[in-house]
């Protein structure tokens, strides 16, 4: 180690103190700490960088989307949304594989977390689709990649720190990535035929009995849908909300964060009657702990990143990579398989602060539109949160199931194969990303 720079030692470092198991905001802090003593940085500097990395309006949307998506979670909102689709198109070809994909979708818009919209919708979605003859390993496969698309789809965390990080527009990046999230979402519809289903045990309405107090069996269909609209109606509405008043230029996607909080407990409180002050206080804790990981991340890996500058890592590692190939689209398949490798091990807003500094400015060498590339970036991200053996999304499946992370993995891989057809597909047609974003213009 000793012949190497201090910002390729804190590197060399931050891996294996990750190989140790210890936690990522930890290990990115000490290396870091570390490289800033090699480099002949007094200590005193480092409370400065971590507030100054922090100290980000933007990140003001972090906490209040994680917040309202717990909100939403527990106020009964994602049992009205499966219970409405369900009754919609439970029916077709596919039976609660296609509910559980739409609501996974439409949850995306609702949560912008991955591990939260599993934790949220997991339940319901895995067990509705047991009783219509899936397997639960399969079951468990399709939420953990519906559930991941959250950061893909806006109203997207991920969205808001890529924004932060390449200091590009959220409310750019927030539109461009609908018809790519939406896409992937189609390419899981695609994957349902594989599942090897024991055959269908009740049907769209096999379970609306324990979904709801009210007899919808006992209802002609177009009355059943149109009582589950009506109690579905303002989560449905959510989405409407937080992208309208974004798009129309209402607020900006740090005040939407804001705006969907209070929604929800107005929501849950008002119209719905199922806010207490108990589940106010645990919604309140759960938000705080997330975020808490979160923003450990972030100011930590403001440290880090201060040295990758100062050490010139950037430079060093991106000029490395430019010379790799003169052909922009075997650097763009490096980029998106060094994420891919990433992904398998990090999370993705420590992969997105380690390896943004270095891929942006490539990025900008070879002229790619920095939106279209922050897309990309997500999906890839998307998908390392279903991939073994840190997908944090098969963790939190495993734990809703009760089976091992072996087979929950085994569920996934259907639709891994087809989310990494869906990343290069995304990848290889810009116009799929920039479409809305000229049409609105």
């Amino acid at each position: 180690m000793l012949e190497m720079s201090a910002g390729t030692q804190m590197v060399v470092l931050f891996f294996i103190l990750l190989a140790l198991r210890l936690p990522v905001a930890f290990a990115l802090g000490l290396s870091a700490i570390y490289a800033m003593w090699a480099l002949g940085f007094g200590l005193d500097l480092a409370g400065d960088l971590i507030a100054s990395g922090i100290a980000k309006y933007s990140l003001l949307a972090v906490p209040f989307f994680i917040l309202a998506g717990v909100l939403m979670g527990s106020l009964g909102i994602a049992e009205r949304m499966i219970r409405f689709f369900r009754i919609l198109i439970g029916d077709l070809p596919g039976g609660m594989g296609v509910v559980g994909t739409t609501v996974c979708l439409f949850w995306g818009a609702v949560s912008g977390s991955g591990p939260a919209s599993v934790a949220a919708i997991g339940p319901l979605i895995i067990k509705g689709m047991e009783e219509d003859g899936y397997s639960r390993a399969f079951a468990a496969g399709l939420v953990c990649t519906g559930a991941a698309l959250s950061i893909v789809i806006p109203p997207s965390i991920g969205l808001v720190i890529y924004g932060v990080i390449a200091e590009t527009s959220i409310s750019d990046l927030f539109i461009a990535a609908i018809i790519p999230g939406l896409f992937m979402g189609l390419l899981m519809l695609a994957t349902l035929p594989l599942a090897k289903k024991a055959g269908s045990v009740g049907g769209a309405a096999a379970s609306l009995e324990r979904l709801s107090p009210r007899p919808y069996n006992d209802l002609p269909y177009g009355k059943r849908l149109w009582r589950s609209f009506l109690e579905s109606f303002w989560g449905l509405m959510t989405p409407i909300v937080i992208l309208g008043g974004i798009y129309s230029g209402a607020f900006t996607p740090t005040e939407a964060a804001l705006v969907a909080t209070v929604y929800a407990l107005l929501i849950g409180g008002l119209i719905y009657r199922t806010l207490t002050i108990d589940g106010l206080y645990r919604a309140l804790s759960d938000a705080a702990a997330s975020s808490a990981v979160v923003m450990m991340v972030v100011a930590y890996a403001s440290l880090f990143g201060w040295v990758v500058t100062v050490d010139d890592l950037i430079g060093h590692y991106s000029t490395l990579l430019l010379a790799v190939s003169d052909n922009e689209w075997v650097i763009l398949f490096i980029v998106m398989l060094i994420l891919l490798i990433a992904g398998m091990f990090m999370d993705a807003i420590t992969i997105m602060f380690i390896c943004l500094p270095i891929f942006l400015p490539v990025a900008q060498k070879l002229g790619w539109d920095p939106i279209w590339f922050g897309v990309v970036v997500m999906i890839n991200l998307a998908i390392g949160l279903f991939t073994p053996p840190v997908g944090i999304n098969l963790y939190v499946a495993a734990n809703i199931t009760r089976l091992p992370l072996e087979k929950v993995a085994r569920g996934a891989l259907p639709f891994l194969m087809t989310s990494i057809l869906g990343l290069a597909a995304v990848a290889s047609a810009p116009e799929m990303s920039s479409f809305l974003i000229n049409l609105l213009r």
